[in-house]
């Protein structure tokens, strides 16, 4: 059983874990949990103090929704989905998910609520299925019981599958976001498959823009072709792992890149992201793959990461708590174990701050006082609360 007695720290971030290019990786740091450089410099003053605070512990999470009487859901990868309370700090299971297919990167994965929660409960969750062909990810709704005497999901209904199923157990992608009209996009990865990303009668490889149903948005700009083409934003994306909103209702979208090359990009109807053609990374073979600057007809992405960030979720914060942080990208990495903060509003985009969490960073989300709740990756992963520091 986790320790409550929580471990709060001051964590001061100066230019330790300072202004970053947006080619740069530096390695960790391993002084104490608290920190302030001694040189503060005119860079200083954009960097955001705040404290963690270490509440619980998860066995593989993958993603968190925030309900709202401020309780959380938490998807596990295994096919679990807890109930935790952050007041008594007490964890229940919730019951009527479906059978998902754990194993490599395949799961339990996203989960959001439906805009109008308070009047339909439905949740909307996302998980990688065994079909005719291999795995492929779907996605569900499902009306959230929380007043039986065991939590449940019930009429669960799936609303959208990747298509075609395929061999392997990586790139689902399947993170889940509503927009203000409430239609729901979804961020589909390629599956390591590289071709389909740029097949227009497969949904892998893109950003889909559906009703809540599941159904194609009327608006889309293949929305005359057959079902599958119908669904598609936006196409050419590898490894879509984060999926945000901004204040202006533009939606980014972070993803793995190959060897090399993560990127962050602003999403825009009908247009190719260019992968497998076009990549700032190179194939983990060692065979190289042009450059985006090589075929200026793609859509370049506006910020890329070589090294890599791993780039695992993507928040947008829009909260009072961090005002240094209001209207910035918050980027969870996993293999550079690190929030990496992004200004938006730059011109060209850049990094302005990276900190050091020592630990993989899976899934982010703002609670509604403005502060944010951080999950980690991987067995006994610790659930993080940031708040403002003094």
């Amino acid at each position: 059983m986790y320790n409550n007695k929580f471990r709060i720290t001051s964590i001061l971030f100066f230019s330790l874990f300072t202004l970053y290019g947006c080619n740069s990786n530096q390695g960790h740091t391993n002084t104490p949990e608290s920190h302030q450089q001694a040189d503060q410099t005119s860079t200083s003053k954009q960097l955001q103090i705040f404290k963690v605070q270490q509440i619980t512990q998860f066995n593989e999470p993958w993603a968190l929704a925030i309900l709202p009487d401020q309780r959380l859901l938490v998807t596990e990868r295994k096919g679990q989905l807890k109930l935790f309370d952050p007041l008594t700090k007490r964890t229940v299971n919730i019951t009527g998910l479906p059978e998902v297919a754990y194993g490599g990167q395949g799961g339990l994965g996203d989960i959001v609520l439906h805009p109008n929660f308070n009047q339909n409960q439905w949740v909307y969750y996302s998980y990688a299925e065994k079909g005719a062909g291999g795995q492929g990810a779907a996605v569900a709704r499902a009306r959230l019981d929380l007043n039986s005497a065991v939590p449940a999901l019930k009429n669960h209904e799936v609303i959208w599958r990747q298509i075609p199923k395929v061999s392997g157990q990586g790139h689902y992608g399947h993170r889940l976001a509503f927009d203000h009209e409430g239609k729901l996009w979804i961020a589909s990865g390629e599956r390591q498959k590289f071709t389909p990303a740029q097949d227009m009668k497969s949904n892998l490889g893109k950003v889909l823009h559906l009703n809540d149903d599941g159904t194609p948005a009327s608006n889309n700009p293949f929305a005359q072709q057959s079902r599958v083409t119908a669904e598609i934003w936006s196409f050419g994306h590898r490894n879509p792992l984060g999926i945000a909103f901004d204040a202006k209702n533009q939606l980014w979208v972070v993803e793995m890149g190959p060897k090399g090359g993560d990127e962050l990009n602003l999403i825009r109807e009908g247009k190719n992201y260019g992968y497998p053609i076009v990549s700032n990374g190179d194939h983990y073979d060692g065979k190289a793959i042009p450059d985006h600057s090589t075929r200026p007809e793609f859509q370049k992405p506006e910020l890329s990461w070589t090294p890599v960030i791993s780039p695992s979720s993507l928040l947008i914060y829009q909260g009072r708590q961090f005002p240094k942080w209001q209207g910035k990208a918050l980027i969870g990495g996993l293999s550079s174990e690190a929030l990496i903060i992004v200004d938006l509003e730059q011109n060209p985009v850049k990094e302005i701050q990276r900190i050091d969490m020592k630990e993989r960073i899976r899934g982010l989300q703002e609670a509604q006082d403005g502060s944010i709740w951080v999950i980690e990756d991987g067995k006994n992963a610790k659930l993080l609360k940031l708040t403002a520091g003094s």
